[in-house]
């Protein structure tokens, strides 16, 4: 089913947002902005919601030369640390992208956005937070999309194994985008259906079992018609991956030399 999984603060299309919304300069608008980001934090707690999730569109540069890289980085994750500790105990997923529609992102990759997570949890100092990182927990984590994944040339089963390793895939956003581009949002499956395919059964390896968001902007078809669509080619890619001989594909990966063509 359909469930109200997550909140994300509005802090990248107003025009305030203009030079950032969390590494903005004027700290009037990067106010505004750790507000917003603190309401929605409080709505997470108040609706025992999974997690908030970030997408820092408007946050990032464009030119690469005099931009004060250190500050820009600064900023944000503090500004991020601060409303976590203003209400402790809930936890954030940084969504990162290439760029669009700022010309280059603040969190450009999949690891721009685990180093994030470490350097946001680095400056965390209320003691609850302190006390749930000193249990093992995570309070950073990433939803990253396959879409912003394709736009920078990764591989998307590769960029989940990396987060998953480090325990911070805390969801999912799901749709296709051939390489590069602008971002389509095109139905999962519509392009790169392998990417998809890899990237379920990477998954199932690492035995994640949290919700996924659909993603999309549905061209000329009913938002109904396409959340059908999209759940329809993602069950019949689990249960084509639900079906693989997973011995010989293991048996192969271990003995390439005498399985040749195998897992082809």
């Amino acid at each position: 089913g359909i469930k109200l999984l997550s909140c994300y603060p509005s802090i990248f299309y107003p025009r305030e947002y203009e030079f950032g919304s969390l590494s903005n300069p004027y700290d009037k608008y990067r106010d505004k902005a750790i507000e917003t980001l603190i309401n929605c934090l409080k709505f997470v707690k108040d609706k025992s919601l999974h997690h908030a999730g970030i997408w820092p569109g408007s946050d990032g540069y464009l030119y690469s030369l005099g931009t004060n890289y250190y500050d820009m980085w600064d900023r944000f994750e503090d500004a991020v640390a601060y409303a976590m500790d203003e209400v402790p105990g809930v936890i954030v997923a940084i969504e990162p992208k290439p760029y669009e529609p700022t010309p280059n992102n603040i969190y450009r990759t999949t690891v721009d956005g685990i180093l994030a997570c470490h350097d946001i949890e680095s400056r965390l100092k209320s003691e609850i937070n302190k006390d749930l990182l000193k249990k093992g927990y995570k309070l950073l984590g990433m939803q990253p999309e396959i879409g912003h994944i394709r736009m920078g040339f990764e591989d998307a089963p590769y960029a989940f194994s990396r987060i998953t390793r480090e325990g911070r895939l805390f969801h999912i956003h799901w749709n296709s985008q051939p390489l590069g581009n602008y971002d389509q949002d095109l139905n999962v499956g519509v392009v790169e259906w392998q990417q998809a395919e890899a990237s379920l059964f990477a998954l199932k390896m690492a035995g994640y079992n949290e919700y996924f968001g659909i993603d999309i902007n549905p061209e000329r078809m009913p938002v109904q018609k396409a959340i059908e669509i999209n759940s329809v080619a993602l069950n019949i890619m689990n249960e084509r991956i639900n079906s693989l001989p997973n011995e010989e594909i293991i048996e192969a990966y271990f003995d390439p030399e005498n399985h040749r063509g195998d897992i082809e």
